[in-house]
């Protein structure tokens, strides 16, 4: 090494940049708006289900159907992403973090597995059940159009109340870090 060069002080990691309070709160509402019209596009796929699954008219059965089918492939997806990526930056970009409180963590990976199953169960089982009412055949399994709406209710309303309550406290890391800083 040139003895004409310095060598540089390697700088302390700085802390993780945070939202600004504009940023958070848009973050905020678009999470909540989205988040809401998650649920309310639920409850109109269980509502579509259980009309489809206990009707005995083939031109219902076959509307409800293709009204879920509707809903799943041009709504449900975007917004299960939206919540999603919502979630994960308010997450990342505040005092919560991702991995730091388990309710948020509990409410991340709960979000990713209703997000996957929408889009490897519901969606398929509700497009296997179009499929086969329009072919002019009965509904093939009630359980295709009314067991992922139910699931998903449960989980939804399952992760608003965790929200609410935050229960928990902390996680192991969420601990340590708490006991690195102090």
């Amino acid at each position: 090494m040139n003895t004409r060069q310095k060598q540089r002080p390697t700088p302390a990691p700085s802390p993780p940049r945070r939202l600004g309070r504009p940023a958070r709160r848009a973050a905020l509402v678009v999470h909540v708006i989205a988040s809401a019209g998650w649920l309310g596009l639920t409850l109109g796929l269980l509502a579509l289900g259980a009309t489809a699954a206990t009707n005995g008219s083939a031109g219902t059965v076959e509307a409800s159907v293709r009204a879920m089918k509707l809903f799943a492939d041009w709504l449900l997806l975007p917004v299960a992403f939206l919540t999603l990526l919502s979630g994960l930056l308010l997450a990342l970009g505040t005092v919560w973090g991702l991995a730091r409180y388990r309710w948020v963590y509990t409410k991340f990976w709960l979000t990713l597995a209703t997000t996957t199953a929408t889009v490897f169960a519901l969606r398929p089982g509700v497009n296997s059940a179009v499929t086969a009412v329009a072919a002019g055949g009965p509904l093939p399994d009630a359980g295709d159009v009314l067991f992922g709406p139910v699931v998903s209710l449960s989980a939804y309303a399952f992760m608003t109340v965790i929200s609410v309550l935050k229960p928990w406290g902390k996680t192991r890391r969420g601990r340590r870090k708490m006991q690195a800083v102090a």
